[in-house]
């Protein structure tokens, strides 16, 4: 595969990152790379997780010698970012930059909403770009866990996956966000009930979208993107092939051919 876009998740959340490059990209070539024999990141510390994202990096930039890296995770880009910046020479695009100028560029900020895992919402990183981006925002973050369990589950359309919904999200409803970032690829399976708890006054920003836009325009300015059909994606995983195919089926939207191993 000729000079891919790498992508890595902790497991089959990324996958949501994934399907709108694929969208917005369709001629170029992808590997995804889930990290699922190490899943979840979100309760691991923060020098694990930068450990394992770049061992990730310098597999993909090793054996695939990709062009650009996605962190489709949000705990790695609330995490490990600033230091596999450091490090390589790529691009590197996360999940919380694209989200901040999302938000930044919405007409009513007064209040600003951020869901996600304990990891990121522990971090503190959304927080902070919002004080850089948005200064006059009221910044209000909830850690959502179990959201990630009922989103592999395929409990969308769920009397359970409401509740919990109500439950995490009841203390926004004192001060309805003007929007509520989804800070964890997982999130945007789910984003129907979300939407229809809150109401349709709060902007939802889906990470995957946001990130997927920034990647389109990186791509172009740095002059190789990949214009010519067809694009290709390529699966890899740290563990349980089957399990991430069947599983990952419902944040792709489509079958997930031919997954193969990896060690790392």
């Amino acid at each position: 595969m000729e000079n891919p876009v790498g992508v890595f998740d902790s497991g089959v959340g990324g996958l949501t990152v994934l399907r709108e490059l694929v969208s917005a990209l369709p001629s170029e070539r992808f590997v995804y790379l889930g990290d699922t024999a190490r899943v979840p990141y979100g309760g691991k510390s923060a020098e694990t997780v930068t450990r394992y994202a770049i061992e990730i990096a310098n597999h993909l930039i090793r054996t695939r010698d990709i062009k650009l890296l996605v962190v489709a995770c949000n705990t790695a880009s609330s995490l490990a970012l600033p230091v596999l910046r450091r490090i390589y020479k790529i691009p590197v695009v996360g999940m919380v930059d694209p989200c901040v100028r999302r938000a930044a560029a919405l007409p009513e900020k007064r209040t600003i909403g951020v869901i996600g895992t304990l990891g990121t919402v522990r971090s503190g990183a959304y927080e902070e770009a919002l004080r850089l981006s948005v200064p006059s925002a009221r910044v209000r973050s909830i850690p959502c866990p179990l959201l990630v369990s009922l989103a592999e589950e395929g409990w969308v359309d769920n009397a359970i996956t409401r509740a919990v919904i109500a439950e995490y999200l009841a203390p926004f409803l004192e001060d309805r966000p003007d929007a509520l970032i989804l800070g964890c690829t997982h999130y945007p399976v789910l984003k129907g009930p979300i939407r229809e708890y809150l109401g349709s006054g709060t902007v939802l920003i889906d990470s995957a979208e946001e990130a997927a836009r920034i990647v389109d325009i990186l791509l172009s300015e740095t002059q190789v993107r990949r214009d010519v059909a067809p694009g290709a994606v390529e699966f890899l995983v740290t563990d349980d092939p089957e399990r991430f195919a069947r599983v990952g089926k419902g944040f792709f939207g489509r079958e997930l051919p031919d997954v193969g191993g990896v060690a790392l």
